[in-house]
């Protein structure tokens, strides 16, 4: 047990500053690769860079990995000024069925979203309640779209009257790095 502890700790903390250190740890193939609900967020894995969708200018890159054998997927945000980054966690809770976000940034905010919906279109939509610094609170949900040639469409919002009204805070292509 305590191995197994161990190897979940490194692979938690250690993918994004070591890439690859959880597939060495397991050559054979796990159950989350078997599963197609561990799937779900493939489109999303790969490398970015990631444009405005007001005005075309860069807003950074994002590299999505999938870790600890297909049981996660860890993305590293890079803002395109250099001054910002994000470190996101996404896994799959099988027992609940039910995917789990969790955004950490180098500024200090977190969030913990859910997801909630898969639309038609082939999108995902991740929301979750964000406490800020004064003590409130406020939704918050993404919506990530996959797009022909390669290209992701993401949407941030944030709603402060229970999700009665909505303000897009992000919107921005994503392009796969060539």
């Amino acid at each position: 047990m305590r191995s197994r502890l161990l190897v979940f700790l490194s692979c938690f903390l250690f993918p994004l500053i070591v890439p690859g250190v959880c597939h060495a740890l397991d050559p054979q193939q796990s159950v989350c690769q078997q599963d197609p609900a561990y799937r779900q967020l493939d489109f999303w894995v790969g490398r970015w860079d990631v444009f405005d969708s007001h005005d075309g200018s860069k807003a950074g890159t994002s590299v999505l990995q999938k870790i600890l054998n297909g049981c996660a997927i860890a993305e590293e945000w890079h803002e395109a000024d250099g001054r910002g980054e994000v470190r996101e966690l996404f896994y799959y809770q099988k027992a609940k069925k039910l995917w789990h976000q969790i955004w950490i940034s180098d500024a200090g905010p977190t969030k913990e979203r859910l997801l909630i919906e898969t639309l038609k279109d082939g999108s995902v939509r991740f929301q979750g309640e964000v406490a800020q610094l004064d003590g409130g609170s406020h939704l918050d949900r993404s919506t990530v779209t996959p797009l022909p040639g390669d290209r992701i469409h993401q949407v941030i919002e944030i709603s402060r009257d229970g999700g009665k009204n909505w303000q897009a805070t992000f919107d921005a292509e994503y392009r796969k790095q060539k």
